[in-house]
């Protein structure tokens, strides 16, 4: 399908453009050929790069500071909502809200501002929504990791046009109990595994999960039972059970200081980590940020779940979330964005980069 994207419409026109070319995480071929072509004919200022289905542009004007902009390519299935559509001054359709609102208006501002103040440099990427081996940011670290560098990264995820500061960091942990399988008519002559899960399942009703303030943005922690599995067969004590946790951290906690917490809750558990990543911390004091901050308005909240921010966090580089959308329509049948949304931040994000 070879579909032609013009860069320098409104970024409402834009978005549905983008949100009218199927692309589910793994068949990202033909929007990433549309933004490449779009990006090469229409933005000749620009370095363009294709690696796989991510698709890299940036200036190269020697300016004393560089923003790194991404925005992911790919959507979950499509569910019934597609092709786009517009009523009363709302956008309707897959990828409106996560994210394509967002790329669209890092197109529009890649093809139209020729003189910002700072170097810019534009991420679209493939597999954000699948596992994380798979994310074109990953891959691009790997194979061209001066394309990542900056002062600052912008991921243009749903934030409903509010900053959103960095990230929780995720952990998924595993506790196992052990028991001793007999016939359930004789009970008393094993011990069930699953009976075992109780006194943890006790701990996560009891738990308390800390509230922290990291530069004015409020973490809320959380940990919650999410998966429970064991059993053999409807007359068999079980003698193995599995309890799935995961537990979300604030910013301040490493990797390892949330797996030693979470050791520290269930004492005498058998508990392995399944994955982990680390979160991000706001990164509100850097001058690129003070300056978004400042051309957003309002007050920077602190952002709940993990974002790609982190992948940029780890490489020393302050990042913040800022795009079009209520992320809680994410991944929605219903997903959909107030047309002003978009409008608004592709205004913000041209006052911040023009100065």
């Amino acid at each position: 399908m070879t579909v032609a994207l013009d860069l320098t419409a409104d970024p409402v026109d834009l978005t549905a453009a983008l949100v009218d070319i199927p692309s589910v995480s793994g068949d990202e071929q033909a929007i990433a050929d549309a933004v490449e072509r779009a990006l090469r004919e229409q933005a000749p200022g620009l370095e363009v790069v294709r690696l796989g289905n991510n698709v890299l542009a940036r200036t190269n004007l020697g300016r004393a500071q560089r923003v790194v902009f991404a925005g992911h390519l790919d959507t979950v299935p499509v569910n019934d909502n597609l092709p786009s559509r517009r009523t009363d001054g709302v956008l309707h359709g897959l990828g409106t809200v996560d994210m394509k609102g967002g790329d669209a208006v890092m197109l529009h501002l890649a093809a139209t501002v020729t003189e910002p103040t700072h170097d810019l440099t534009f991420l679209f990427y493939e597999c954000e929504e699948v596992e994380a081996v798979r994310n074109g940011l990953g891959r691009v670290e790997r194979e061209l990791p001066d394309w990542m560098a900056g002062d600052l990264a912008v991921v243009c995820e749903p934030s409903n046009g509010v900053v959103e500061a960095g990230c929780q960091g995720t952990m998924r942990v595993e506790l196992r109990t052990a028991g001793v399988r007999a016939h359930t008519a004789r009970g008393w002559m094993g011990v069930n595994a699953i009976h075992a899960l109780g006194e943890a399942l006790s701990i996560l009703a009891a738990y308390e999960a800390r509230v922290v303030d990291i530069d004015g943005c409020t973490y809320r922690e959380g940990l919650q039972a999410v998966h429970v599995s064991g059993g053999v067969s409807g007359n068999v004590v079980p003698d193995a059970a599995v309890l799935r946790v995961n537990f979300r951290f604030a910013p301040d906690r490493t990797v390892d200081q949330a797996e030693a917490h979470l050791r520290e809750v269930f004492p005498g558990f058998e508990l392995e980590v399944v994955d982990a990543a680390a979160g991000a911390l706001p990164g509100l004091t850097a001058p690129a940020a003070k300056s978004l901050v400042a051309a957003a308005g309002g007050q920077p909240l602190a952002k709940l779940g993990w974002t790609d921010v982190a992948r940029f966090a780890a490489l020393g580089i302050p990042a913040v979330n800022y795009g079009p959308g209520d992320p809680l329509l994410a991944h929605t049948q219903q997903e959909n964005v107030p047309v002003d949304h978009i409008t608004r931040c592709a205004t913000v994000l041209r006052d911040f980069i023009t100065g």
